[in-house]
Formats: C-alpha cells, sequence, structure tokens
C-alpha cells in the first residue's frame, strides 16, 4: 500500500479525495509518513479545517495518503510505509514530500488530492508524475489541525491528473472557488538556471508559452535573498516543529530526517533573523516583477526526475524553482506540458498574492493549447 498510509471503503457520489497524512481527519491517527509520530499519535479528536468543505459538498474521502517522511524531502520515498511509484517510470522518484497525493490522482485512484507545499511539495511530485498542482498563496487555507514543517512557509494545496480536478480541488478547499474568466495575456519569463538544468525542460516552458499566445517578457531577479537564507529558515522551523520526536524516539526517524533535523538545531537566531529579513526583501522583489506582467512562467524542476537511490537528503535542485515562491509567499501552479523527450516537461506560473483563480483561468488556455 505504497500510494496510501490508510484507506477507507466510501459510498455516495461525491468526488473522491485522497488527504496527504499530515492533514487530521477525525477518528483517524495522523501519521506524518513517520515511524515516530504514528507511534505517539492518537486518533484525531477533529478534523482539520481544510477539510470542511468536503466534508459539506458530501466528499469521499479515499485514503490518507503516503508522503516522503514528515514532509521534510523533495524525493517522496519512505522508508517506513513504502515508496509510492511514479506512474511514468517507476524507476524514478515520485516527488516530494506529496509523493502518495499526486500518484493517487496519476493512477485514477482519486479524483483531487490534498497536499501541503512548504518547498515544493505539491508542485514537485506533480512535475515528477506529469500531474498538475497548486501552491496556494501563504495564509490563505487555513492550517488548522495539519501536522507543521515550517510555520512561515507552509501551505496545503490541490493537486489533480489535470487542472480540472486542481480547480475541484481549490473548490473542497474553498467553497464558491471560480477560475477567473479572463486568462492573463502578458507572462514574465524567470530564468534560474544551475549547471544541471536540462535545456529541454526550458525549450518545453517556451513552445508552451508561445502556442498559448501569450505576451512573453523576459524577468531579470536578483536569486540572492533566496538562495542564501531559505535553507536557512526552513530547517529551522523544522526543527522547531519535530525536535521532540528527535529527542524521544529518535529511532522513529530516518537517517536522512534525523540530519537534516540536528542541522536545524544548530542554527543560531541571528541566522534566523537575517533569513526573515531576506524573506521580506525577496518578497518585494517578486511583487514588483508582477508588476510589471500578470504571470511569471519558469519550469517547475530544472531537471527531469531522477531515479530512485540516485539523490538522498535535501537535493537543492529539486527545489531550486519552487522554494522561492514558498520564500515570497505567493501561489504558483504546476502544469504538465509536451517534451522533446520521453517525459513530459512542467511548466510553473506565479501569480500575485490572492492571484490563484487567474492562475487557473489562465492554466486552462495552456492546458488547451498544448492538448
Amino acid at each position: 500500500m505504497s500510494t496510501f498510509i490508510t484507506t477507507f471503503e466510501t459510498t455516495g457520489d461525491g468526488p473522491r479525495l485522497a488527504v496527504k497524512d499530515i492533514i487530521d481527519m477525525v477518528g483517524v491517527p495522523t501519521t506524518g509518513g513517520s515511524r515516530a509520530l504514528e507511534r505517539k499519535a492518537q486518533p484525531a479528536a477533529a478534523d482539520a479545517a481544510c477539510l470542511a468543505g468536503a466534508r459539506a459538498a458530501g466528499a469521499r474521502i479515499v485514503g490518507k495518503t503516503n508522503l516522503h517522511e514528515l514532509a521534510t524531502m523533495p524525493i517522496g520515498t519512505n522508508p517506513w510505509f513504502g515508496n509510492p511509484v511514479n506512474p511514468l517510470d517507476p524507476a524514478l522518484i515520485p516527488g516530494g514530500s506529496s509523493s502518495g497525493s499526486a500518484v493517487a490522482v496519476a493512477t485514477d485512484e482519486a479524483d483531487t488530492a490534498y497536499g501541503s507545499d512548504t518547498g515544493g511539495s505539491v508542485r514537485i511530485p506533480s512535475a515528477c508524475c506529469g500531474t498538475a498542482g497548486l501552491k496556494t498563496t501563504y495564509g490563505r487555507i487555513s492550517l488548522e489541525g495539519v501536522w507543521p514543517l515550517s510555520t512561515s512557509l507552509d501551505t496545503v494545496g490541490p493537486m489533480g491528473r489535470d487542472l480540472a480536478g486542481v480547480v475541484l480541488g481549490m473548490q473542497l478547499l474553498e467553497p464558491g472557488f471560480t477560475p477567473a474568466a479572463e486568462a492573463a495575456t502578458v507572462v514574465g519569463r524567470l530564468r534560474h538556471l544551475g549547471p544541471d538544468a536540462d535545456p529541454v525542460l526550458d525549450e518545453a516552458v517556451d513552445r508552451a508559452l508561445a502556442e498559448a499566445g501569450f505576451e512573453v517578457v523576459d524577468i531579470e531577479l536578483d536569486w540572492a535573498p533566496f538562495d542564501t537564507h531559505f535553507l536557512n529558515l526552513i530547517v529551522r522551523e523544522a526543527w522547531q516543529s519535530d525536535h521532540e520526536l528527535l529527542e524521544t524516539d529518535p529511532d522513529g526517524l530516518s537517517s536522512e530526517t534525523r540530519g537534516g533535523l540536528e542541522f536545524g538545531g544548530m542554527l543560531d537566531d541571528g541566522m534566523v533573523a537575517a533569513a526573515r529579513s531576506a524573506q521580506g526583501e525577496w518578497r518585494r522583489q517578486v511583487d514588483d516583477a508582477l508588476a510589471r506582467c500578470q504571470l511569471l512562467a519558469l519550469p517547475t524542476l530544472p531537471l527531469f526526475p531522477p531515479e530512485v537511490g540516485t539523490i538522498d537528503g535535501l537535493d537543492v535542485r529539486l527545489i531550486a524553482h519552487t522554494g522561492p515562491f514558498n520564500f515570497s509567499g505567493h501561489p504558483a501552479l504546476a502544469l504538465p506540458v509536451p517534451s522533446s523527450a520521453r517525459l513530459p516537461g512542467s511548466l510553473q506560473l506565479v501569480g500575485p498574492h490572492g492571484g490563484e483563480e487567474l492562475l487557473c483561468g489562465t492554466g486552462a488556455v495552456v492546458e488547451a493549447a498544448v492538448a
């Protein structure tokens, strides 16, 4: 049962919803994909706040999905509950941390799924599995009843096999949500290419933007505030969230999770304060860029998904294009697009704060253009 940690028999005709197992569901223990948390977890006394809309709509929760342990890494494998299998190629990582949610929608085991996104955890598995996912604006969706990783960065968002699944999930998270009737027309093209970036993915994004008929303008940012400070903030806050598990049950954590938490515990308050200052500077840069266009565009990942077992720990290449928009708090949509390789690429569109409606309305134009 590598896609799900827990499954449920359902009845009725409501939409099938898969829920990442860091989101509380009344009567069910929340494991966070961790043996240490599973050992201490009690059945949740109440649903997480983000489940209220799904309950009201009669959604059928088909299961709680597997993930990278405690939502800590972008790989998506799990030593305790098995590895969700990438439907595009079982040899490749499914992407994390919301790996089970991406696989559930890709394999039609759910109509939509909830994931969390702190450094790319909705968008990275979407890119790896050829599906769609929406990182919501920081603060838009309540995190009450969601196991924290980094409280300055955490978000909950919907995932789907395609944009329709994402919109459905957003409507369950926020009843009344409707994509914008008018799509963006001017898109700013960002490039943040490291030495390992695959040009095929850049070409796929450029082709998709051209086929959708957007006016594309080049946008340059100074990436230094993100590159220097983002990891310090996320690992320090992860330590604050999970150090009790590290101290009371270290054998219930994988070695990579233990290492990451231990590193976070070594950072001093000055480094965290510097990260928060840089976060504000970076947010202003992204806001300024969005004042010159309606949306920003870049590949969701700078590389195709690596093979399972070839990377471990926090491979910063995997978060290079997604983490910046957790750091800034902006919403971002990952959509599959054709590439000249055997695997699809993934286009990431980034919108202004509260711009999920515009992202989904514009995503529909892209999806139709590349179909």
